[in-house]
This record gives structure tokens, C-alpha cells and sequence, in this order.
């Protein structure tokens, strides 16, 4: 089967079929994919909008708001950068085989859940623990 054939644009994994199959897997490959682009793309706006507005704000207050929308957007581009590095190892886990399997629990991760968060890592039951373990650790 060619891998156009594999999935359409309506094709939604479903419990129906075997975990992980190898259309799932495109699938899943195809959101991730999808997903980096649009960051790429957004990041490359982005830049483009900050070697435009690079002027020089004669108004002081002009000055500190344009600083601090720009440290705002920087963050936000850090935050897509580590993003990235996350969609780049969900990929690689769909190319070892364990993509889609819980880190901790070795279950498989819900598809609804998958759908919603490409790049999880731990199901449902498994994130509520890691949360609530986080939660006691950060009230210390």
C-alpha cells in the first residue's frame, strides 16, 4: 500500500483497528509533521517581524512596551523550540516502534489521548500520578 493510500484527510484512528497499525502510525507521522511545519512557519514570521519592527521608539514608554513584546514573543519561540524537540522525538518513537506505549506503565496510550497530544509520553492514569507526585513535591 502506498503511504497516499494509507490515510485520507478524513481518516481518524479508531479502537477498531490493531494498535499502532501501520496506518495509524502514518497518521500519527503526518500530524507531527504537520504540527513542526506550522511552528517552523510561525517562527519564521516571527523573526521577519522583529528585524522589521527594529526601530528606534523616540517615546520611552513606545520603547519598554516594544521590549517587552518582544522578550514575550521570544519566550514564546523558546517554548515552539523546545516543542519541536519533543514532536522530533515522538517521531523517532514512531520509527522504533514504542510510539503510542507509556513510558512508565508500558500500556498503550489512549488514541483519543494521542489525538488531542501527539506527543505523550505517559497515558492518562500514568500523568495524573506524575502530576499529583509534582503537586506534593512544589507544596513542600
Amino acid at each position: 500500500m502506498a503511504n497516499a493510500d494509507l490515510v485520507d484527510d478524513a481518516y481518524k484512528p479508531s479502537d477498531q483497528e490493531a494498535f499502532m497499525s501501520e496506518r495509524q502510525r502514518f497518521y500519527f507521522r503526518r500530524k507531527l509533521l504537520a504540527w513542526k511545519e506550522e511552528i517552523l512557519r510561525e517562527s519564521r514570521e516571527t523573526l521577519a517581524t522583529l528585524q522589521n519592527e527594529n526601530e528606534n521608539h523616540p517615546d520611552i514608554a513606545d520603547r519598554a512596551s516594544s521590549e517587552t513584546d518582544r522578550a514575550i514573543e521570544l519566550r514564546a519561540r523558546d517554548r515552539q523550540r523546545k516543542l519541536i524537540s519533543k514532536i522530533d522525538a515522538a517521531i523517532s518513537r514512531i520509527d522504533d516502534g514504542t510510539y503510542g506505549y507509556c513510558e512508565e506503565t508500558g500500556e498503550q496510550i489512549s488514541l483519543k489521548r494521542l489525538d488531542a497530544r501527539p506527543i505523550a509520553t505517559l497515558s492518562v492514569e500514568a500523568q495524573e500520578r506524575h502530576e499529583r507526585r509534582e503537586k506534593v513535591y512544589r507544596d513542600d
